[in-house]
């Protein structure tokens, strides 16, 4: 198997990344951008953002009237005009917000309090899997997720639709090098525990009601050796079936499955 994977808010908010560019319709989906209803929802109510211009169909900013006392600045397009803005693959539900990056968190936001969890990444780069992950990782309540810098996609476009709007309540913290990384998080009390077919202990049983970080690797190499060493322990999901492996998605909400299940016994 290739390496799988109740406070929600951050600790401190969420702030937005400055910058002066200017709005360019016919730049193509730049970082900027969120499309679909879910994902430009959650971003309309979260008061760390600073939504710069908001794009909908007539129909989507009739259902959005009943729910929303005032909207940004915004203005109602067609098909043809999103065509123009965001990518042919954007599947975007007749909505999508100009705004900037959320600001990353730091590892010193997250507190190795009894039963946290946080995931952290290991050059998973495919957006849906990303941006499932962090859609699992809100349902399960899960601290927050950590990541590599320059092997992450942005929690734009794709990402934030696959997410479905778990951009705006998962804090995540960007690190130019995970292993010290985990050598951080380690010294600040939580306990990290590696997912790797090869390991010989479940996650279940290596679950002690601690502070927890989960490591999960990329589909096709799974954890990195460098990464793998610097876990305090490597586990596996056991899959009875025989099918060798999960997508990391899934592998990620059975993971934070297993945790919340520790949570209720302890």
């Amino acid at each position: 198997m290739s390496s799988s994977h109740e406070r929600n808010a951050p600790k401190r908010g969420f702030k937005p990344r400055p910058h002066g560019r200017p709005d360019r319709p016919s730049e193509k989906a730049s970082e900027d951008w969120l499309w679909g209803l879910h994902a430009v929802e959650a971003a309309l109510v979260n008061p760390a953002r600073t939504p710069e211009i908001l794009y909908l169909t007539a129909d989507r900013a009739k259902t959005l009237s009943g729910r929303f006392k005032t909207l940004p600045t915004h203005e109602i397009v067609d098909n043809n005009r999103f065509a123009q803005l965001l990518p042919a693959s954007a599947v975007h539900q007749g909505i999508a917000l100009k705004a900037p990056l959320l600001e990353p968190a730091d590892l010193t936001d997250f507190v190795a309090e009894p039963g946290a969890v946080l995931l952290m990444l290991d050059q998973v780069t495919d957006p849906q899997n990303v941006g499932a992950i962090l859609r699992s990782a809100a349902a399960f309540g899960a601290k927050g997720l950590v990541l590599q810098d320059r092997h992450a996609p942005q929690f734009t476009g794709t990402v934030a639709k696959a997410a479905a709007g778990a951009v705006e309540r998962v804090p995540t913290a960007r690190v130019v090098n995970l292993s010290r990384a985990l050598e951080e998080l380690s010294e600040a009390g939580w306990r990290t525990i590696g997912l790797a077919g090869e390991a010989q202990d479940s996650l279940a049983d290596s679950l002690d009601g601690s502070a927890v970080v989960i490591v999960l690797g990329s589909e096709g190499e799974g954890l990195r050796r460098l990464v793998a060493e610097h876990c305090d322990t490597l586990a596996k999901i056991p899959m009875p079936g025989g099918f060798e492996s999960l997508n990391v998605s899934a592998a990620a909400a059975v993971a934070l499955y297993e945790t919340s299940q520790t949570r209720r016994r302890a």
